[in-house]
């Protein structure tokens, strides 16, 4: 288990205080009394989330727990500028979004590289006395102050960026599925919820083409409730375009468990219910040739009332049907149609 994997972090963002105006009246040797040229303070530091491909956690922020940027420098004479102070930008993984920590509320995500956001931003600089001169007051000798900066708690929850979410109950066969069709390199055991964090896997298909399918955490009944492990992994499955739902053959009820799966989705998040789907009856090589055709027949008359699920019967242990597999995802991340309307 990847426990480097962090995907929320809470901090303390403080942004920098603006500089002040200065006040300064115009002297050299051919002017004795000058009218004023208090230059405007410079605005303080940004705090910034930047877009970065090569992250995938959040762990780099996990131990930062407070980060300030740099207040704004004063005016000078002669209308010179204060400096401004330097922002701190915090590259993050695609797939980040930030949430006020006391609201909950979602302020921006970040789902492009390089793209960049001010969550803080620094407070302005004053104005210079320059600027409040005037016909009736020629020579103010009064600035304004730099606008404080801003101190906010934000929370940072990564969801994983991947085409292919595998969504079942824990122990269907997801980490092995992922292991088979991917170098990636899950723990996988004969228990519940040995997948505690997300894994990647980069899927070699036909021709040197290539998609990310994502092993998510196995969900059971109320997760959506936040009851076992559920909660903070179901986020992960928003970002996925097509949704892969694993269940073993040896299931008590396989239509029963993928209306539970479909439930807790839509419970989560109903618009997850629009995502293309495929249902994967897993570890098939368990059943003899009788089993699977008496299976095969029973399924595809459950199904067939409604607008139908593709169906398909793999084993990852013998390879039973995992290039059939692979075409029918690659068909289904490139289809135009985006919707399932059941």
């Amino acid at each position: 288990m990847d426990t480097n994997f962090v995907d929320y972090v809470k901090i303390c963002c403080r942004s920098g205080k603006g500089g002040g105006g200065s006040v300064h009246l115009h002297r050299s040797k051919l002017t004795a009394k000058g009218g004023p040229d208090g230059g405007d303070g410079g605005r303080g530091g940004h705090i910034i989330l930047r877009g970065n491909k090569q992250f995938w956690t959040l762990i780099h922020l996990k131990y930062r727990k407070h980060v300030i940027a740099e207040d704004g420098g004063s005016g000078g004479s002669a209308r010179m500028t204060g400096k401004e102070g330097k922002d701190e930008i915090l590259d993050v993984p695609l797939g980040t979004i930030v949430k006020d920590a006391e609201t909950g509320e979602i302020e921006a995500e970040i789902t492009e590289e390089g793209q960049e956001i001010i969550i803080v931003p620094g407070g302005r600089g004053g104005l210079g006395n320059d600027h409040f001169k005037s016909s009736t007051n020629q020579t103010p000798r009064y600035a304004q102050p730099g606008e404080d900066g801003r101190m906010e708690w934000k929370v940072l929850e990564l969801k994983v960026l991947a085409d292919v979410g595998l969504v079942g109950f824990p122990n269907a066969g997801k980490s092995t599925l992922l292991s088979v069709v991917s170098a990636a390199k899950p723990e996988i055991a004969n228990y519940p919820f040995t997948t505690l964090v997300p894994n990647l896997g980069i899927v070699k298909y036909r021709d040197y083409k290539s998609f990310v399918m994502a092993d998510i955490p196995g969900i059971i009944e109320g997760a959506h409730e936040g009851k076992g492990i559920g909660l903070r992994f179901l986020r992960h499955i928003e970002r996925n375009s097509t949704l892969l739902f694993l269940i073993p053959a040896d299931s008590d009820d396989i239509v029963k468990e993928y209306k539970i799966l479909l439930n807790e989705l839509d419970q989560f998040n109903p618009e997850l219910l629009h995502k293309k789907r495929i249902l994967a009856i897993s570890k098939c090589d368990m059943l003899d040739e009788e089993l699977l055709t008496e299976m095969k027949k029973d399924l595809n008359k459950r199904f067939k009332e409604k607008k139908s699920v593709p169906l398909h019967y793999i084993s990852a242990q013998s390879g039973q049907g995992i290039v059939e597999l692979k075409d029918e995802i690659w068909k289904q991340l490139n289809s135009k149609e985006n919707s399932f309307d059941y």
